[in-house]
């Protein structure tokens, strides 16, 4: 660390201290895992107001509105963020994932019609990959598209699930196959389309935690122009690898932030109940703290040395330590974590961190997948036998 790193800390510190109060100071902690749906309106608007003061897209080339941090001043950004409570954003997947990937592999045009929306988060993006029959295997989509030359438009067929906030986005960037009889990675095509038309449904699907963040997205003859498409016909593959790149790549210390923000309030909490008085809790929050440490720590390091697998490792890192952490959650809460309040079905933070951290090790790869993955492609043993 540098004096100039250490400036800006304390730049970051002192702005969030000044401006998490008063209008916003209700805002923090809110949002999170389970608790997406907390203050959203309050939320996206403290999210601008962070865009008003130059602290979106940190990371950005400054020609697109950024501000080229280097990796190390992005991390302090985070690791301040959470230490103030601060809530959560709402506008990860654009300004994490598809902006870097536009501003890479995108058309001039796109970079000029979407970045700076991103960056004023006037349009909000989810993501189109997951399918009924294409879950953590990509490759096997089979939402179609075909490209309608006399109205220069794509035409979009097929389904998509768990696809979360559509139900908030304004565009969807969408995998689908847009060569007729290709299969697995051949023949995709990565598409912008905007939500709002009539070829497209969106029904959001409750979840155990109460909330419906997550929804089915059906298109029936939904249609995107044909500038519309991030690389060529068929590049879609490559451009999804691109993009996941990016989720697992400085967007990490962006969910870091969550983590670090539950972990410090669970200890709170068991301070608070009495609960660290326990031996075998207070030893098993000081594992997880210390759990947590090592997990940043490698998580900077994979932005600095190229590791095969490292992507890999870091989901099954992080998606088991969440889990393990809603669980101790609810043996911290003690005995009134097995109750709701109230005659609704109204849980509480704990309650939805336990209930919403079950389905960790499971989307965005299960932990099967990613073992796979490092067993054959960075180990190079004998692929797994399908029937």
């Amino acid at each position: 660390m540098n004096p100039d790193d250490d400036a800006f800390r304390e730049q970051v510190r002192a702005w969030l201290a000044e401006h998490l109060s008063g209008t916003w100071a209700p805002l923090v902690g809110s949002g999170g895992p389970g608790r997406h749906h907390e203050a959203y309106e309050e939320r996206r608007a403290w999210n601008r107001h962070l865009a008003e003061h130059g602290w979106t897209c940190l990371g950005w080339p400054e020609e697109h509105g950024g501000r080229a941090l280097s990796l190390a001043q992005q991390a302090i950004f985070h690791e301040e963020y959470a230490r103030a409570g601060a809530p959560e954003t709402v506008n990860h997947l654009g300004e994490q994932l598809l902006g870097p990937t536009l501003i890479e592999l995108g058309t001039e045009e796109q970079k000029a019609r979407f970045l700076p929306r991103i960056r004023a988060v006037d349009e909000l993006w989810c993501q189109g990959y997951s399918e009924p029959g294409a879950g953590s295997d990509l490759a096997a989509v089979s939402t179609r598209a075909v490209l309608d030359e006399a109205a220069g438009e794509w035409v979009v067929d097929g389904q998509k699930v768990w696809t979360s906030l559509a139900h908030e986005a304004d565009w969807i960037f969408v995998i689908a196959r847009t060569e007729p009889g290709s299969s697995r990675h051949h023949g995709l095509s990565f598409l912008l389309m905007p939500l709002d038309q009539d070829g497209i449904e969106i029904r959001p699907i409750e979840q155990i935690t109460g909330g419906s963040e997550f929804n089915e997205v059906f298109f029936t003859g939904a249609r995107t122009a044909a500038g519309m498409i991030v690389g060529q016909p068929g590049d879609g593959w490559q451009v999804a690898m691109a993009l996941l790149g990016f989720e697992r790549g400085v967007s990490v210390l962006g969910q870091q932030v969550g983590f670090e923000r539950e972990l410090n309030d669970l200890i709170d909490l068991a301070r608070a109940n009495g609960a660290l008085d326990d031996p075998v809790l207070r030893d098993r929050l000081a594992a997880q703290s210390a759990e947590f440490e090592v997990m940043r720590v490698n998580a900077v390091r994979s932005l600095t040395e190229a590791t095969p697998g490292a992507d890999n490792i870091a989901k099954l890192v992080w998606a088991g330590w969440h889990r393990r952490l809603g669980e101790l959650a609810m043996e911290v809460a003690g005995a009134s974590s097995l109750t709701a309040d109230g005659e609704a079905y109204d849980l509480d933070r704990w309650q939805r961190l336990f209930l919403f951290s079950r389905a960790d090790t499971l989307y965005g790869g299960s932990d099967e997948i990613q073992r796979n993955i490092l067993a054959e492609r960075v180990l190079g043993l004998p692929k797994e036998v399908r029937g």
